[in-house]
Formats: structure tokens, sequence, C-alpha cells
């Protein structure tokens, strides 16, 4: 597998990573999509991790659990994005 390079102003890897989820859930601000699109475009493992987590997504899905609570998905994601900042 060959590397790629991250040029001046581009997003690595980790970058794109943090914003799959948003991406898939077209969250995402315009700018940050034509980023992640274009990084997709020239990177094999963050294509194969995104279709991954699409297929997680899928399955989850299609599971017959029942839905997480309002207030605990909140949580959750509250949690996230405190440990995505650092903060948490």
């Amino acid at each position: 597998m060959t590397a790629h390079r991250h040029g001046p102003g581009e997003p690595d890897c980790r970058a794109i990573f943090e914003r799959l989820s948003e991406y898939l859930d077209e969250e995402l601000p315009g700018e940050w999509c034509a980023r992640v699109d274009a990084h997709l475009e020239d990177c094999g493992p963050c294509r194969a991790f995104l279709e991954s987590l699409r297929r997680t997504v899928r399955w989850v899905q299609d599971s017959t659990a029942p839905p997480m609570p309002d207030d605990v998905r909140s949580a959750v994601r509250e949690a996230f994005e405190r440990f995505r900042s650092g903060t948490g």
C-alpha cells in the first residue's frame, strides 16, 4: 500500500477520521465536505474505513434493538464532543 501526502492546508487522515460521522450524517459544512471528498479520492485506507462505518450504521439501523432515548443520545454526543475537543 502506498502512502499519500497531505499538502499544506489539506486535512490529514486523522482530521478526516474525526469528521466521517458528520459526513455520513450530512451535517458537515460544504467546505469540509469538499475536503473529505478530495481526500477520499486519494486515500484507500480512509475510503475503506468510511465503507466500514457505512456498513456499521446500516447494521445498527437494521437491528431490532429499541431506539436510544433522546437524553442518553444527547449525553453520548456531548461526551464525544468533549473527548474530541480534548476537554473531557
